[in-house]
């Protein structure tokens, strides 16, 4: 029987401890192996909360299948901030490219219930309207409108 293990972890500092430890230990497995193997895949996400899924099978062998931090999470470290605006409306916290909001698209969009980059992107601009960024000085608002009027086009892969 294969069973599951889906855990939220910190990108390259995953621990034996809680909440790893307690959920994988009584499976069989070594720990440390399942550590290492998560931080090494995980690396990239440095600091990042990362959901995590450890697959064991039944001879103890074990998978690790890496998600993507969230779109807010991604936007923070893009722009080196600790979170987003109390009054988005208000307080502009950050300003991105129209590059680095299709970046974070592609990262999110495999996870993304959208069928276009295009439509990734316009989700990625949502979440950075609630938390006080714009886009290239406009707001995500204004950027969305021009990607529908198609005076910003969006490339498709």
């Amino acid at each position: 029987m294969v069973q599951v293990v889906k855990v939220l972890v910190t990108g390259g500092q995953a621990s034996p401890g809680p909440p790893l430890g307690p959920a994988i230990g009584p499976l069989g497995l070594n720990v440390k192996q399942v550590v290492d193997k998560i931080n090494e895949a995980t690396r990239e996400f440095q600091g990042l909360s990362v959901p995590v899924k450890i697959i064991v099978k039944e001879d103890r062998t074990f998978e690790i299948e890496v998600g993507v931090p969230p779109v807010s999470a991604l936007v923070k470290r893009t722009l080196r901030i600790e979170k987003g605006s109390s009054q988005p409306t208000r307080t502009i916290v950050g300003n991105l490219t129209m590059d680095q909001v299709i970046e974070i698209a592609r990262m999110k969009r495999n996870q993304s219930l959208s069928y276009t980059l295009r439509e990734v992107v316009k989700e990625v601009l949502g979440t950075c309207n609630s938390m006080g960024i714009t886009v290239e000085g406009k707001s995500p608002k204004e950027v969305i409108r021009e990607i529908e009027e198609g005076k910003i086009e969006i490339p498709e892969e």
